[in-house]
């Protein structure tokens, strides 16, 4: 068997945060290699990218998530208790109760009102000398989506809400004053779903089955696979895992705005369904989204000529693997093309997440995050905007990266 080839410090967490998305890349290119060892966060970790190292770690006998992310991610970004930690029986029962949303008819009522939104939102661009597109995009996914879930949101609440769901996100990776914010967010952010699902199990009767195909009500009522309610704080951080996620399509709305700035000859015709599909999925192909997962080995595994020890942590190269040489031609070039008339693998394209839906850890918002991108398309499509002199430059050492402007529109009028 090969040796694995090693990282040879002390820990190298602060290599990781310095290098950001493009760390294990660097250095499975360093030792011309799919996989190293590393300390991270002083733990021995296997870092991997590439479509066979994906397939390894969505592997559900061979790799389980208890235990595997980091503590600072469940208190900012994932919650305690929520569904990416589970593995098993407990993992499908939950997951269930999420692919029940993903219905067509419940994807396009979502849909819907978020077009509702971009209306509302365009009719107040208009009378604005410009605007930032990330801050407006996040406003209309959060009203949005607190309307789908049947979460109750005031519009005195709006802003309040959409920054706690934002510095979740915004926090999970860094340390000091942003993680802290992050923490806080969190924590308030439970506490104002707890409250809601309290009310809810206090009179369940009052809930017709005409009444329940809210996300907050299904999962309020929600038996486990032993046929027990969840914990009041564990629903809260599944609603949560409905409200942040979809708030986070709005990092993927400016990467679609700075595209057509800065390859307008790749923009699709509104029209060809096909064209607008291949541009959103190059978008997610290209721009960095979240950068890695975490699992742990449940055994000692033979895999590439490599022997891996069981219980060691894996951490997978999302962004590394949508842009590995072995899988993908001329990887730094946007290229909407590539996915014209091609299938998309699983184990390849995974920015969030590889393998099956219902069986694996893939994202089960992934589907409503191609249509959301997709109506941005042509929303951003139907506009006239001009982008003025900015910085969009896109650092990848920051997690989560995003141009530094946050994508400033300005004189944005609909096409009459």
């Amino acid at each position: 068997m090969n040796d694995i080839p090693a990282e040879h410090r002390l820990d190298s967490t602060l290599d990781l945060m310095g290098e950001g998305y493009l760390y294990i890349g660097n250095h499975c290119q360093k030792h011309d290699s799919p996989i190293f060892r590393a300390r991270i966060l002083f733990e021995n970790t296997l870092c991997l990218r590439g479509a066979e190292a994906a397939k390894l770690f969505y592997n559900t006998e061979t790799c389980r998530r208890e235990g595997a992310a980091p503590v600072r991610l469940q208190k900012t970004l994932f919650g305690a208790g929520g569904v990416q930690g589970l593995d098993g029986e407990a993992h499908r029962h939950r997951k269930a109760m999420f692919m029940d949303l993903m219905s067509p008819e419940g994807i396009d009522a979502l849909v819907a009102r978020v077009n509702t939104e971009w209306q509302r939102a365009l009719s107040q661009w208009e009378k604005s000398a410009e605007v930032v597109l990330f801050k407006e995009c996040q406003f209309i996914l959060c009203r949005a989506v607190c309307a789908w879930a049947g979460v109750p949101l005031p519009e005195e609440d709006v802003e309040r809400r959409t920054h706690q769901l934002a510095a979740m996100i915004d926090g999970a990776g860094t340390v000091g004053p942003r993680h802290w914010q992050a923490r806080r967010s969190r924590t308030d952010a439970e506490n104002w779903i707890g409250k809601l699902v309290e009310k809810i199990r206090r009179a369940p009767e009052d809930y017709e089955d005409g009444e329940t195909d809210s996300a907050l009500i299904r999962f309020s009522l929600h038996r486990d696979e032993h046929g027990e309610l969840l914990p009041i704080h564990v629903v809260a951080v599944e609603i949560l895992n409905v409200l942040r996620p979809t708030l986070a399509v709005s990092r993927y709305m400016v990467f679609i705005a700075h595209a057509l700035h800065r390859w307008p000859e790749t923009r699709p015709a509104l029209d060809d369904s096909e064209a607008v599909h291949a541009f959103v999925q190059e978008v997610r192909r290209y721009y960095p989204f979240f950068p890695v997962a975490a699992a742990r080995l449940r055994q000692d595994t033979q895999w590439q000529g490599y022997s891996l020890p069981g219980g060691t942590r894996l951490l997978l190269d999302l962004y590394g693997t949508n842009h590995d040489p072995e899988g993908w031609e001329a990887p730094e070039t946007f290229n909407p093309e590539r996915f014209m008339n091609r299938e998309v693998d699983a184990w390849q394209l995974i920015p969030q997440g590889g393998g099956d839906h219902h069986i694996n850890h893939r994202c089960p918002g992934e589907w409503i995050t191609i249509r959301l991108m997709e109506e941005t398309v042509k929303w951003l499509g139907s506009m006239h905007w001009q982008v003025p002199e900015q910085n969009l430059e896109i650092d990848l050492s920051e997690i989560p990266a995003l141009p530094e402007s946050g994508m400033i529109l300005r004189e944005v009028r609909a096409r009459r």
